[in-house]
């Protein structure tokens, strides 16, 4: 009795093994606002698969991924593989009709109001739009403002007599009364072992913004007796790193005190370039943010871990002082990973991911490694690991991109986003989930790094 029993419960794994087990789209019935949308999941590849009777490809793995377009109006798709039959209906919306809104339209003040930054990190941005490659700078709560306009749900900030600049109405508070232009009285500099540091003195605190570049600008908006009331230091950063290049800088305000840390050089030992080199890996997602699904069921968090777990050891046993923002199954808030990092003083910063694709876009046509950086100081690294990946892996190139993602908008490390590959193309999947190919990333990564430290 036991041993049919036992025969029961094999049969019945090894039946599920091979059913038609669809991933994406996640329910039967659903409504996706897109000109085409596709199927990911996993089937026999015995059986042939096929979509309203079209044949789909399977990987060896098991794994599928097919592009199937929607008309406006109900689409209904029967999905076979073999005896197994499900059936979706996908809903299309027709499209709405856009209409302007005043709300878009700039209004200017006839008086300047005075103000305030209601939270802590509130983006000042170079236009009204709440995304993309526009942040001036993060600024910190009780700032003063002076506003003479809005557009689009932002004010519009005086700094300095020819600059304006954008922040989100939620992150003002609006003061009775205000003064225009504060006062600075000097600077003082500092040189320590880590830091070229200069501290500001002013009379209270005024928006800024740092500048990459050659030189390297620190500027400080309304300041009386400057020329357009912009206080401006250049710093020769090829004269001053002595041909390396910016690796991570830092400002904020300490009471009245303005305070610039830009990192000096790395210096790295040819034969042991990451030693004691202070690296943080971040593995995204985590606890109730599963991230994408692959097409064989398997959850981006736990995979992002598993590589995150290689490249700590590889890093560790070339010398690098590593820390995790995880290394378990748990929940972290994004500015937590930032201020981590921050807070262990590291100066790279890497974000392990696994890419996926809205609506619209086709699975089996993007493929291979993107590699994401915000602030050009970390382009060259992106360079350096991304021609690893290619050459050591194999993987496509599917381009290193500059994005305004939150682990990534953090300028004390050389920080970057690495999708690894797309968990919902077959392909990808299966070599996402292949510790031969995670042990091999981990060692193309750390290559990565070790050559920009001493060819770059």
């Amino acid at each position: 009795m036991k041993k049919l029993f036992l025969i029961l419960v094999l049969l019945f794994i090894a039946q599920s093994a091979f059913a038609l087990n669809i991933v994406y789209p996640k329910k039967n019935e659903v409504t996706i606002n897109a000109q085409s949308t596709f199927f990911i999941g996993s089937a026999d590849k015995k059986h042939k698969l096929t979509i309203n009777g079209q044949a789909v490809e399977v990987h060896s793995s098991g794994g599928f991924a097919q592009t199937v377009p929607l008309a406006i109006g109900i689409n209904t798709f029967k999905i076979k593989s073999g005896k197994d039959t499900q059936t979706y209906t996908i809903t299309r919306p027709k499209p709405s009709v856009t209409q302007s809104s005043s709300a878009t339209q700039l209004k200017e003040y006839d008086d300047m109001l005075y103000a305030t930054v209601a939270n802590s990190n509130s983006p000042i941005r170079s236009t009204p739009v709440d995304g993309g490659i526009n942040r001036i700078a993060h600024l910190q709560k009780g700032i003063p403002l002076v506003i003479d306009g809005e557009k689009n749900g932002f004010y519009r900030v005086i700094l300095g007599a020819t600059k304006e600049g954008w922040i989100a109405k939620s992150n003002v508070k609006i003061e009775e009364s205000g003064t225009s232009l504060a006062e600075l009285n000097g600077y003082d500099y500092i040189d320590s072992d880590e830091f070229f540091i200069f501290v500001f003195h002013l009379n209270r605190s005024t928006p800024w913004e740092l500048v990459e570049g050659e030189p390297f600008l620190i500027k400080l908006y309304n300041v009386a007796e400057q020329p357009d009331n912009t206080y401006t230091m250049e710093i020769p950063l090829h004269k001053s790193y002595k041909g390396k290049k910016l690796a991570g800088y830092s400002a904020n305000f300490s009471g009245t005190d303005f305070i610039v840390k830009i990192r000096k050089p790395i210096l790295a030992d040819e034969k042991k370039p990451l030693n004691n080199l202070k690296i943080t890996i971040d593995p995204g997602h985590g606890g109730n943010e599963a991230g994408a699904i692959g097409c064989l069921g398997d959850l981006e968090k736990d995979i992002n871990l598993e590589f995150a777990k290689y490249l700590k050891d590889e890093l560790k046993d070339r010398g690098a002082i590593v820390s995790m923002t995880r290394n378990d199954d748990s929940s972290i808030d994004l500015n937590e990973r930032v201020e981590f990092s921050n807070s262990e003083n590291t100066e790279i910063f890497i974000s392990l991911h696994g890419n996926a694709l809205p609506d619209g876009q086709d699975p089996i046509k993007n493929f291979g490694t993107e590699i994401y950086y915000y602030y050009n100081q970390a382009k060259p690294l992106a360079d350096w690991i991304m021609n690893a990946m290619v050459n050591e892996l194999g993987v496509n190139n599917h381009g290193i991109k500059q994005q305004s993602f939150a682990v990534i908008r953090n300028t004390n490390a050389l920080s970057l986003l690495i999708e690894i590959g797309y968990l919902i193309n077959p392909s990808d999947n299966a070599n996402m989930i292949n510790k031969d190919f995670q042990k091999k990333t981990a060692k193309a990564i750390a290559d990565g790094i070790e050559n920009y430290l001493i060819k770059y």
